[in-house]
This record gives structure tokens, sequence and C-alpha cells, in this order.
């Protein structure tokens, strides 16, 4: 799925930004070598990054646990 369409980022370009350290939109428009245009895109990106994030503190904690 496209989540930018000005930059054409899709949630898979997102996801291995995110695996790869990104967790402000800044730094997945830098991993694509691109930037924020119209901005319609952030709320987006953001949503990804939280879910990206507490699915990696879930698995955190669950390996924590064991």
């Amino acid at each position: 799925m496209i989540v930018c369409s000005c930059n054409a980022l899709s949630h898979q370009d997102i996801e291995i930004a995110i695996h790869n350290g990104a967790s402000r939109p800044a730094e997945i428009y830098s991993a694509r070598k691109c930037t924020a245009k119209c901005g319609n895109c952030v709320p987006g990106i953001v949503c990804l990054l939280r879910s990206a994030m507490q699915k990696a503190h879930s698995e955190q904690a669950h390996l924590n646990a064991a």
C-alpha cells in the first residue's frame, strides 16, 4: 500500500526503515532520500511507527519474562 503518494513510499518502505532503526518520520524520509512534501502521509507514518514500537516493546517484554 502506498502511504506517501508524493514520494511513492509504501508501507513496506516504512517498515524497512523502522526495522533499520528509524523512530521518527524525518528518519523514514531520510532513509528513502526524500522529504515530506504535502504532509498528508505524516499521520499514517506516525501510526506505523507507534505500531512497530509497541510490537517491539511487547516482544522485548515477552523475552524478558522468559
